[in-house]
């Protein structure tokens, strides 16, 4: 079972980036999803969620407005659409997936950094 995330990278503050999280050796449409990121020096948070039939979304705060989450379970594959980044946002995200309904995030990948300078 495996999670492996992608799209990460340096931008300017107000740039946009997507990130991928492709799982392979299990069945994706039975686990909800999320984001979570972790900047240097703090814990890690939670991004945003989303339900596995991709009707439900849910939003940190700080990223409601700006981020989307979605999913393409015909391609066992989650995305997280970043616009209006700022230098805040500058973390390793991963992305995680929870059986559907348990909030509990059991499978993890291994992250990719987006760094945003000002």
């Amino acid at each position: 079972v495996q999670l492996q995330a992608s799209g990460g990278g340096l931008v300017q503050a107000g740039a946009s980036l997507k990130l991928s999280c492709a799982a392979s050796g299990l069945t994706f449409s039975p686990y909800d999803m999320g984001w979570f990121r972790q900047a240097p020096g703090k814990e890690r948070e939670f991004v945003a969620h989303i339900h596995w039939g991709g009707g439900s979304t849910y939003y940190a705060d700080s990223v409601k407005g700006r981020f989307t989450i979605s999913r393409d379970n015909a391609k066992n594959t989650v995305y997280l659409q970043m616009n209006n980044l700022k230098p805040e946002d500058t973390a390793v995200y991963y992305c995680a997936a929870s059986p559907a309904g348990t909030a509990s995030y059991s499978i993890w990948g291994q992250g990719t950094l987006v760094t945003v300078s000002s």
